[in-house]
């Protein structure tokens, strides 16, 4: 007869195991700290809520916990999107159009440092910089040749860029434009979050106030002019990275979007015209059922805040939709193809958790950019998964688990906590100029690290499992020349295009900037007369100022 209830099975059933096969002396607790218990059931506090359709309900139906589409990827696949860029656009180019005979189905374009904080490639400040990380872009030349066979109204884009943003979608526009495309048809993703900046990453340049009315600047271009381009990717993974926890990352994240929200709606917008584009971008880590439960709880309350905070009407603002990358910060450079599998677990938590796009990071980007070689295992891993494994086959196979929604409705409850208390302190934009989520994360990276340092937290082949592998051979080297080319280029524009039409283009922007009217259209006057991203800059910098960073944590 089976036992009546928990209690009775622990007592009768495994507790005598124990006594003979004690369990490993590891505290069994999630990587947010939450304890786990051996086994889940109908009686668990937060796993009652199953049954209750207006916590779990159905897929496509709100609150969206089991996915956004009815039929997920039975209908289409994820769009495997792999993160690259490096050397040169004209590098960078080729690796794209590699990719995409390979089977990619979307692009995600990494910047190089200065592009990211608005120098040029010949600024002081950019030497040593330039393509390191991914590709220099300077001018409309630079993205005309990032894009050079590739037809911009049948490929979808995600640009991660933040400060200079709106300058990169006008460039993307620009370069569209001379191709024939009307801007109408483009259609991708503008990472465009600058908050997450000042918490976690530090490419800003300007201060909270007029960054955030150039991201509610692009909320109302595209609204009228590029209708199909998501306008934010709201971003967890870089909070993630730098050391938060599943909960911290779910709590700061929707903080974020929250005040994004609240700054559309000061400016005039209404909710239902911008809400349906944002999108949001989180981290798959290592915990392949809590992350799992992250995703499903992400949906549950967005689309509870939009509902029911913020009175948004139509369905599409509800939904959360959302890109994945695996953990970076995960990845070791000991024992480097150990990076395989473990990307491939931080995969399987992503789809199973419903992504709509996935990055898989490389084996060897610990130890430099990926090789041609690594960037299509990666691919391959995401195919793989895609057309081999049967995952994509059923919609949240992991629903009604009492231990995932256990899970989901735990982490949930959690991160409301965070969120209160960030209301309290007068929201996301308050609550960073304190350094409030930089102390929280630095706190939770501390804990982690002394973790890893004690021995109590395994890492394979850095704390545990070592052996002497010698590292690995053909490493990406960018190369040097890229640098000087870049530099000749833009020499080379500034030389023949109209100094006059620039010079006005530049100075319209200053006049816009001092007012109220939308920076957006100014900036692609800029570029399209050929004014770089580093004067375009300038401008912004002369009249908002300069952010000198939070206070110290």
């Amino acid at each position: 007869m089976p036992p009546k209830d928990k209690e009775q099975w622990r007592r009768d059933t495994l507790d005598p195991v124990l006594k003979r096969f004690p369990e490993r002396k590891v505290r069994f607790r999630s990587d947010s700290g939450l304890d786990l218990d051996t086994v889940y059931g109908p009686a668990d506090p937060r796993a009652h809520d199953i049954a209750r359709d207006e916590d779990v309900g159905y897929p496509g139906q709100y609150p969206y916990t089991r996915g956004v589409q009815p039929n997920m990827y039975r209908g289409r696949v994820w769009t495997m999107r792999q993160y690259s860029g490096y050397a040169s656009a004209s590098e960078s180019n080729r690796r794209y159009r590699y990719l995409l005979e390979q089977g990619q189905t979307g692009l995600s374009v990494a910047f190089d440092l200065p592009t990211q904080i608005g120098y040029d490639s010949d600024h002081s400040l950019s030497q040593g910089e330039v393509g390191k990380v991914g590709v220099p872009i300077s001018s409309l030349v630079d993205m005309q040749t990032l894009f050079e066979g590739i037809p911009l109204d049948k490929v979808s884009t995600s640009m991660t860029i933040n400060a200079t943003a709106s300058v990169l979608l006008a460039l993307y526009i620009a370069t569209a434009r001379s191709q024939g495309v009307d801007s109408q048809a483009l259609n991708g993703t503008l990472q465009n979050d600058i908050l997450k900046e000042y918490i976690a990453r530090g490419t800003y340049a300007y201060p909270p106030t007029p960054s955030m009315r150039l991201v509610v600047d692009v909320f109302k271009y595209c609204a009228e002019s590029v209708p199909q381009w998501n306008t934010i990717s709201i971003s967890g993974y870089h909070m993630r990275e730098a050391g938060a926890t599943a909960v911290q990352e779910l709590a700061f994240t929707l903080s974020n979007a929250i005040a994004y929200v609240e700054a559309a709606q000061s400016a005039g917008l209404d909710v239902d015209r911008f809400a349906g584009r944002l999108s949001f971008f989180f981290a798959a880590q290592n915990n392949l059922f809590e992350e799992v439960a992250k995703f499903r709880a992400a949906r549950r309350m967005w689309a509870r805040i939009m509902r029911h905070r913020f009175k948004a009407e139509d369905p599409r603002s509800w939904i959360l939709r959302f890109h994945t990358q695996t953990a970076g910060v995960s990845l070791t450079a000991q024992q480097p193809d150990n990076n395989v599998v473990r990307s491939t677990v931080q995969a399987l938590a992503a789809i199973l958790g419903g992504t709509q796009s996935l990055h898989v990071n490389s084996r060897d980007e610990a130890l430099a950019l990926p090789t041609e070689e690594s960037a299509m295992l990666s691919l391959r891993t995401q195919q793989l998964l895609a057309y081999e494994s049967g995952v994509a086959d059923v919609v949240d196979p992991l629903g009604g688990s009492y231990y995932v929604e256990s899970l989901t409705n735990e982490l949930e409850a959690r991160a409301l906590e965070y969120m209160d208390r960030i209301d309290d302190m007068g929201g996301a934009v308050t609550a960073l100029e304190a350094g409030y989520q930089m102390r929280e994360i630095t706190d939770t990276a501390y804990q982690h690290q002394r973790e890893v340092e004690s021995g109590d937290r395994t890492i394979v082949g850095v704390n545990a499992y070592v052996d002497n592998s010698l590292p690995l051979e053909g490493l990406l080297k960018v190369n040097e020349e890229a640098q000087r080319q870049q530099i000749e280029g833009l020499a080379k524009l500034r030389r023949n295009r109209d100094p006059q039409k620039s010079q006005q283009a530049l100075n319209r922007l200053e006049e816009v900037a001092r007012g109220e009217d939308n920076t957006l259209p100014s900036i692609l006057e800029c570029v399209e007369s050929y004014c770089t991203l580093g004067e375009i800059s300038q401008v912004l910098r002369k009249v908002f100022g300069e952010y000198q960073g939070a206070p110290a944590v």
